[in-house]
């Protein structure tokens, strides 16, 4: 397992000298990326990357549809499912530890490990989008047997880690065509919706976005509930990429089921449409930076205008 010690030692000897110059932002994000480190825990040989739409309504009832990308990274013991966004920050870090430990070290461009970048007009963008569709990284087989999910209800990063239960599947006849693909069609119930997915078998694997696995090939294609939320593959690569296992000082150990009720008592009530962050008692004891349309709070983007919450996981 390869660690960047040697960036966040060299990173956290610049907060003092940078502090003074760059002002609180550039602090907070020097702090942020002392306490965080990735380790590579596989190698991926495929790499999918999917557009995901979220169906739903801004504060005002107006229907709106939420829009992200999602990378899948298949290796030879787990896949992890996350932001296209995360990924391309970890291709440029892959390149070499010196062209890694340049780029944190840039904190005039305010880039920090866990991959945001306070502002730079491409990476706002993306990290707004991503805050609106609610989408976890979800380590698939990680440790051996095991779920490992990582999500947020700021100022609070959560991990879940359980023990993998096989998906139901409804495998059905019919055949689709999906980004040039032969696909089958399976269905299921799963966390309280109604999922029907596209699966190619000639590409020879169990994977899917999200929470979906389970069947014999890769998942192209997934509509839960008549369309609320749907992931459709974009691209596909043959490629090698480490995939990477994040640790963070800051992460609070919960229960699958825990993180689910708690997630939609928070996002789903009335109050989280005038105020995205009513429910923190106190914002100060948090690494908070002010942006437009919305604030960094211990690294997770957290929007001014909220759209209704339309959980992908309803229990």
């Amino acid at each position: 397992m390869k660690k960047l010690l040697i960036v966040m030692m060299a990173l956290a000897l610049t907060i003092a000298a940078q502090a003074q110059d760059d002002g609180l932002a550039e602090m907070m994000a020097a702090m942020h990326a002392a306490k965080i480190h990735q380790d590579s825990i596989d190698t991926s040989s495929l790499v999918a990357v999917y557009d995901y739409e979220c169906q739903t309504q801004d504060a005002d009832g107006e229907a709106v549809t939420d829009r992200m990308k999602v990378c899948l990274l298949v290796g030879q013991h787990c896949t992890r499912s996350f932001p296209y966004r995360k990924f391309r920050k970890e291709r440029v870090w892959a390149e070499g530890e010196e062209r890694a430990a340049t780029g944190f070290l840039r904190l005039n461009e305010r880039e920090y490990m866990e991959g945001y970048d306070f502002g730079s007009d491409e990476e706002l963008p993306l990290l707004r989008s991503e805050s609106y569709c609610f989408v976890p990284q979800v380590w698939m087989n990680y440790p051996d047997g095991m779920m490992t999910v990582r999500d947020a209800i700021p100022p609070t990063i959560y991990e879940t880690r359980e023990e993998r239960k096989p998906i139901d599947w409804t495998l059905s006849g019919d055949t689709v065509t999906v980004g040039g693909y032969l696909c089958k069609t399976a269905t299921c119930q799963f966390h309280g919706r109604q999922w029907t997915v596209r699966y190619a078998e000639d590409i020879p694997t169990t994977a899917g976005p999200w929470k979906l696995c389970g069947l014999p090939g890769l998942i192209l294609e997934a509509e839960a509930d008549g369309g609320i939320h749907r992931f459709t593959i974009a691209e596909i690569q043959h490629a090698t990429s480490p995939i990477y296992y994040e640790t963070s000082a800051i992460t609070m150990k919960t229960s699958e089921e825990k993180l689910i009720k708690n997630q939609i008592k928070t996002f789903g009530n009335r109050l989280y449409l005038k105020n995205t962050h009513y429910y923190i008692t106190d914002l100060h004891s948090a690494e908070t930076v002010y942006l437009n349309e919305g604030m960094l709070i211990n690294g997770v983007y957290v929007h001014d205008k909220p759209h209704v919450f339309q959980p992908l996981d309803c229990k």
